[in-house]
């Protein structure tokens, strides 16, 4: 089987390559040494020069032939007006690349970047890299002392750093850190969760755009969206402050006032100018917290500094910008219509690019001992007292916290609030059985006493608080049990095999997807709506 040709592609020295004379061969020039080793084999040379080096040009082609007369040189003239300009340089090289012709299939390409302006060298790594130049990098070096006639050294450069052991391996180092980093450093097993982190992670570094992080109170929406800036910080992506409200807090003239600002006199009150928050976070993050809350004047002045930048505070005649990435965090769907709270389709088309479900404490149950010594850990390092727990009363905590009496109706509020509870009472810095017991007696009467809101239950996520209200409770119970198998299945009718598994073997032709698109239809629902990610 031939060899693939071996085409080069580099720039003229006009330094480097220089020589005239005899003496020339005492010199080490780059072009020229390049296609001097025995090794390397190069079948052609596409050698960019500018119009006043044509003499050199020609020296070189000249050159080559005598040392190398199996490799064809061609000349390309590019002309800069300045060769220091990078976006001159760049622009010039990569209409040259488009005009360019690759066959991978049947020729290896390479990029000289030992000749040119520092400016042209790095330029051609950025188009290589960029793929412009379907090529591997080659790096000249001379030979040590002064030995005419040598060829000296190269080094080949693939930009393809999964190919790197070392690089792949700090990469995945990197990139672990990275998870564990927005985990809190907690060891989670729960396989969805661990794997909706890692998808986090990759779009928080690699987008600019909002993120909607959507689940029930207390399941650590506030904590990840701070994570998330700091992780995007330490990467250097942006210099401005986290900048958190909740848009519950906030209502009619003071939510316009707080979040857009005001000028002084704008109402009254207005003794003062505001900036507002949304210039507070110039060039950092915004998590607006229960984003549902906000009332429609809001939504739709936040939808245009979404898309524009701008906005306009309270009372002012002229514009203020802010350039911020949002977070927005919810335990409500806001696609439902109907709602009083409507939220409006176009912010919502905006805002839901990337949305993420944090998952319920109960759904995670092997998570609940990691979390549970990291709440340890917390409560050490804000007390200054290190607890922990005897064997049995660890055994019979986690058998509860795992089991289906929890419901952790408040999710990590609630196990923060019973660990600090045991914590504080604990008698020689260790929790008891009998500690365990009064605390799980505790937590059950308080899930009893305090009836879970429907916007905060499983239906609560798909109809709103008078629609679950119109329902009975046999319509609640199998509704809540037909969408746990909806969200845990991949398409409609992989749900409908399970839900109809029984049905379904009586019927000569068993059109699952459509019973239970039609059972769905009932509550005004369709499967688009409740697999949104």
């Amino acid at each position: 089987m031939s060899r693939p040709k071996t085409v080069v592609f580099s720039f003229l020295g006009s330094v480097l390559d220089s020589g005239a004379g005899a003496r020339r061969w005492d010199r080490w020039r780059p072009n020229v040494a390049l296609c001097r080793h025995p090794e390397l084999l190069i079948d052609e040379l596409e050698l960019v020069y500018q119009k006043r080096y044509q003499k050199l040009a020609d020296q070189i082609v000249a050159d080559i032939a005598g040392v190398s007369p199996e490799t064809t040189v061609r000349l390309h003239q590019v002309e800069f007006r300045n060769a220091w300009d990078f976006e001159e340089v760049y622009t010039t090289l990569l209409d040259f690349s488009r005009r360019c012709v690759f066959t991978p299939e049947e020729q290896q390409y390479l990029v000289h970047i030992t000749t040119g302006t520092h400016v042209a060298q790095i330029c051609l790594f950025l188009l290589t890299e960029a793929r412009y130049f379907p090529a591997k990098l080659i790096q000249t070096s001379p030979p040590g002392g002064h030995q005419p006639g040598e060829a000296g050294g190269y080094t080949i450069i693939d930009l393809d750093l999964s190919k790197y052991d070392k690089l792949a391996s700090r990469f995945l180092q990197e990139k672990s850190e990275s998870l564990s980093f927005l985990k809190h450093g907690i060891e989670t097993r729960n396989v969805a969760f661990n794997a909706l982190i890692e998808k986090i992670e990759y779009v928080a570094v690699n987008s600019k755009a909002p993120l909607l992080l959507m689940g029930p109170t207390g399941a650590g929406k506030s904590q990840l969206a701070r994570r998330i800036y700091e992780l995007k910080k330490s990467r250097r992506q942006m210099d401005g402050p986290f900048v958190e409200v909740n848009c519950a807090t906030i209502r009619g003239d003071a939510a316009m006032s707080a979040l857009f600002g005001h000028t002084k006199g704008a109402f009254t009150g207005a003794i003062s100018a505001r900036p507002g928050l949304l210039r507070a976070a110039d060039k950092g993050v915004l998590f607006l917290d229960e984003i549902g809350e906000l009332g429609n004047d809001e939504q739709a002045m936040l939808l245009r500094a979404l898309e524009e930048k701008r906005f306009l505070p309270v009372g002012a005649d002229n514009e203020a910008q802010s350039d911020f990435q949002l977070l927005a965090g919810t335990n409500r769907n806001l696609s439902i219509q109907g709602d009083p709270r409507t939220f409006r389709e176009d912010l919502l088309a905006r805002i839901n690019l990337w949305t993420f479900h944090l998952p319920a404490l109960k759904d995670r149950p092997e998570d609940v001992e990691p979390n549970l010594d990291y709440e340890l850990q917390q409560f050490a390092r804000l007390n200054g007292k290190q607890i922990t727990f005897n064997r049995e009363a660890r055994e019979a905590f986690l058998a509860f916290a795992t089991s289906r009496s929890a419901v952790w109706k408040r999710n990590f509020r609630d196990l923060n609030a019973c660990l600090t509870r045991m914590a504080t009472l604990a008698g020689g810095a260790r929790i008891s059985i009998e500690l365990v017991h009064a605390e799980v007696a505790n937590l059950i009467s308080s899930w009893e006493s305090t009836p879970e809101e429907p916007q905060q239950s499983e239906l609560g996520r798909y109809l709103s608080l008078s629609e679950t209200k119109a329902l009975d409770l046999f319509d609640r119970v199998q509704l809540a049990a037909v969408l746990a198998v909806c969200e845990r299945s991949d398409n409609i009718s992989q749900a409908g095999r399970e839900l109809f598994a029984v049905s379904r073997k009586s019927k000569s032709v068993a059109n699952d997807a459509d019973r239970l698109r039609k059972y769905l239809a009932k509550f005004n629902l369709a499967w688009a709506a409740i697999k949104t990610d």
